[in-house]
């Protein structure tokens, strides 16, 4: 994975990367992606023999996991190296009550310093962002976080 271009404006960016993935029997997707707002979206896809429906969704985790990785890596909050585990190494986040209160403690520092609180609960756990999505909401269900939106 490659940065493409970067845009700022004011405090926010948007950045692109050239993404491409390689497989032994000769196999290849090349990928044009961007990172906006805490969002992943895909712009461009072009792959070698071509993706079905279900590969590309799992396409959309394996660039998502190396944006999260990239853009910790350049803001210096990078996950730490599981010691040679392998790219999916993660580091160790507990379960459970505590988990979803280091969740929320991460998420609330993150809105303070003014970073996207969604990327610095995923550079902390190690975790894809659905994933990700689905701690934070555990942590608002628990009363660790205040409600998404009000009730009506």
């Amino acid at each position: 994975m490659q940065p493409a271009w970067e845009v700022r404006e004011n405090e926010d960016a948007t950045r692109w990367f050239d993404v491409r993935l390689a497989f032994a029997d000769g196999a290849h997707v090349d990928a044009l992606a961007v990172v906006a707002g805490g969002r992943v979206g895909v712009e461009d896809v072009r792959a070698q023999p071509a993706l079905s429906l279900d590969d590309l969704a799992v396409l959309a985790d394996w660039i998502e996991d190396s944006l999260a990785e990239a853009c910790c890596a350049g803001a210096g909050m990078a996950p730490e190296d599981g010691g040679g585990q392998g790219r999916r190494a993660r580091p160790v986040w507990p379960s459970g009550a505590e988990g979803r209160r280091l969740v929320a403690q991460e998420y609330r520092a993150a809105q303070q310093d003014g970073t996207d609180p969604v990327l610095a609960v995923m550079c902390a756990t190690g975790h894809s962002r659905r994933k990700t999505l689905r701690l934070i909401g555990q942590a608002r269900d628990a009363g660790l976080l205040t409600p998404r939106r009000a009730r009506r």
